[in-house]
């Protein structure tokens, strides 16, 4: 159905106009599904009464809700940039995901404490054919909630859409049990229905916890994609000019609004309106292949001295005693009467368990331990990516 109708509602296929469409598509029929659900139930949960299948209509409906803060969400995602906000409000789709899963997780929470309720003061499960064939029927659509959504989110990378599929699939989980109690109730007589809801919450709360993670990573700031991160150094190492790169930090708005930028490490003996040309170049196929804004620093470094070539393959040697991880850049070496400036950046791994002045005081270490009079002028680096 979502394919027959995207292909009736989607024409425009650039990418940003694309991602809103779907979003909004997909939660429209997510609010009208959920409200479909809820009247069925609410009309089974009066006609046989059972406070089980009303109680789930009432999740239903609150699950329409959800599916309207996802709406809210895309909609507000694809609002151009303006004065007070230059990056675009990318970020809404991320906090109406993050709402999304805290909507989850408070879903499993209650139903964890009524569970447990039910557990030490059991009560009659309603077991008519009426309950269980609508509780079916619900089992069904929300599985295709879930399997749309998760589609959909994959295809957009939309954290608030696979929230919702995580969602929809907890409740098919859960009233997936619901009816096995049901019939265990029906053909055996023992009421399983608490133990079964305590089961039923510990996998929602699961799923709402991994949907939350999902969606607050981005906002607090999640290193980029390993292949990302080498298409970017895969384009800038295209041209002969660039001997190296370093400094690179992916700054995330939302889905679609990446901001990068670098530095480029280019020869120092050539001339400094060629390389600005190249650097421009550079910046702008990044926007056309990658659809981001780039910024690139360039630093010149010696490209022809067989000395410092030398010594800077020997330091970068050196400071992998102390990690192997490590790397540097920005190599040169300054010569005076007494000795010899070694001036170059150090990029230390997070995991290292040194602190930076530790780092600092080894490698220091190291150059003074070398043949010849070398001070180290060091700095040291933490990467982004």
């Amino acid at each position: 159905m979502i394919t027959i109708l995207s292909n009736i509602f989607i024409k425009n296929k650039e990418e940003s106009v694309m991602r809103k469409s779907y979003g909004t598509l997909c939660s429209i029929v997510g609010i009208l599904l959920n409200i479909f659900l809820f009247a069925g139930k609410y009309f089974a949960g009066m006609v046989s009464g059972s406070v089980a299948i009303t109680a789930d209509a009432f999740n239903n409906l609150s699950d329409a809700g959800s599916s309207f803060i996802t709406l809210i969400g895309f909609l507000f995602a694809g609002k151009k940039p303006d004065p007070d906000h230059p990056f675009g409000h990318g970020r809404f789709e991320y906090v109406s995901g993050f709402i999304v899963s805290m909507a989850i997780l408070l879903m499993g929470l209650e139903l964890f404490k009524s569970s447990f309720l039910k557990i030490i003061y059991p009560e009659p499960v309603d077991t008519s054919i009426l309950a269980m064939g609508i509780l079916a029927v619900s089992i069904a659509v929300k599985f295709y909630m879930a399997f749309y959504n998760h589609r959909v989110g994959k295809k957009i990378d939309s954290a608030a859409m696979k929230a919702t599929a995580m969602d929809s699939l907890s409740d098919s989980v859960a009233t997936s049990v619901v009816l096995a109690a049901m019939l265990v109730m029906r053909f055996t007589g023992i009421n399983i229905d608490g133990i079964c809801g305590v089961l039923v919450a510990l996998f929602i709360l699961y799923a709402g916890f991994s949907a939350a993670k999902e969606t607050l990573d981005p906002l607090l700031g999640l290193a980029p994609d390993k292949e990302y991160v080498e298409k970017i150094k895969q384009i800038v190492m295209e041209h002969d000019m660039i001997q190296g790169i370093h400094d690179l930090v992916v700054h995330d708005y939302g889905p679609g609004r990446q901001m990068i930028s670098l530095h480029a490490e280019v020869p120092g003996d050539q001339n400094i309106y060629e390389i600005h040309d190249l650097i421009d170049r550079i910046e702008r196929e990044l926007n056309e292949k990658l659809f981001c804004e780039a910024v690139i620093h360039m630093d010149p470094i010696e490209t022809d001295n067989e000395e410092v070539a030398r010594m800077r393959d020997l330091i970068a040697k050196e400071v992998k005693r102390i990690d192997n991880r490590m790397t540097i850049h920005d190599f040169r070496m300054v010569t005076g009467n007494t000795h010899t400036n070694l001036i170059f950046d150090a990029l230390v791994p997070y995991e290292l368990k040194m602190s930076g002045e530790e780092v600092k005081g080894k490698i220091e270490e190291i150059v003074r331990n070398l043949e010849g009079d070398y001070f180290a002028v060091v700095h040291i680096d933490q990467g982004y990516v």
